[in-house]
């Protein structure tokens, strides 16, 4: 697989690394309460022929001093015929990283289609890694009496090579973690940043572009509807007509753009020129 271009912040660049893809039909997954007629007629330019959202499956590589953080572990070998990843470790050789050479696997939450190369048949797959995620992500997908034992089977391997959090840190130089819960109890957002430049990567705080773009949207995904709307309309006003590069874990490409402010609304936009609307 031919790597995709990378985003520089500074003398740091994040890389995408692409695991497949997936779709999901928009409406079944993500609705605007009390909104009347149908929402996604103003955002028919982002979905196919058969109303559905194509979700790229991956996550991003930042390379940082002698450490090589790995921002999410993809969907794993599933096909399901909705679901299709097993192109991470062939993603991640195109740029000439090895599975042996990541030192930090981050989740930004623990939901199956972040953590699929995790581990392999029980097996850590990322042998040098520190696996790090938020403590509140652990407890509820883990530890909980009701958690899924999928995620358990999935999991559990990598537990004596865990650290767990429960404050913003920064983690390593030029990468730090931010709380954004709703998605999960434990969603993060990771802010890479040098010098004055930042960019940001807000794994499933938003599915799409449509989310950042309006306020009220929910999605079926989301474990606290109520918390995971408050903490995406709060980033969205926080990076409306800003610079920063943003990217998300399911946009098209895994790639970057950034919230415009004009004409009374957000936009969305993958232009990173700094022109606004």
């Amino acid at each position: 697989m031919s790597p995709l271009s990378g985003q520089a912040v500074g003398s740091l660049v994040i890389e995408p690394i692409i695991d497949g893809v997936a779709h999901e039909t928009a409406r079944e997954i993500l609705v605007r309460p009390g909104h009347e007629g149908d929402p996604w007629l103003a955002h028919q330019d982002i979905l196919d022929q058969h109303g559905r959202l194509e979700f790229t499956m991956g996550g991003y590589l930042v390379r940082t001093g002698d450490r090589k953080v790995l921002v999410d572990a993809g969907v794993g070998t599933i096909d399901n015929g909705k679901y299709q990843g097993g192109a991470m470790l062939e993603s991640l050789a195109a740029v000439g990283v090895g599975a042996e050479d990541i030192t930090d696997v981050l989740f930004t939450h623990l939901h199956f289609d972040h953590v699929g190369w995790a581990t392999a048949k029980g097996e850590i797959v990322f042998p040098n890694a520190t696996y790090r995620c938020h403590a509140a992500d652990w407890a509820h997908f883990i530890e909980a009496p009701d958690a899924a034992p999928g995620g358990i089977r999935k999991l559990s391997p990598i537990a004596e090579r865990l650290e767990l959090f429960d404050t913003d840190h920064l983690l390593a130089p030029g990468l730090s973690v931010r709380h954004a819960p709703g998605h999960t109890p434990g969603s993060i957002i990771v802010v890479v940043s040098d010098g004055d430049e930042r960019a940001m990567l807000i794994g499933d705080v938003a599915h799409c572009p449509a989310e950042l773009s309006e306020d009220d949207w929910e999605a079926m995904f989301d474990v606290d509807r109520t918390m995971a709307r408050r903490t995406r309309e709060a980033l969205a006003r926080e990076l409306e007509g800003s610079d920063i590069p943003v990217a998300a874990a399911h946009f098209p490409g895994l790639a970057f753009g950034r919230i415009l402010a004009g004409r009374g609304r957000r936009y969305w936009t993958y232009d990173l020129s700094g022109r606004d609307a």
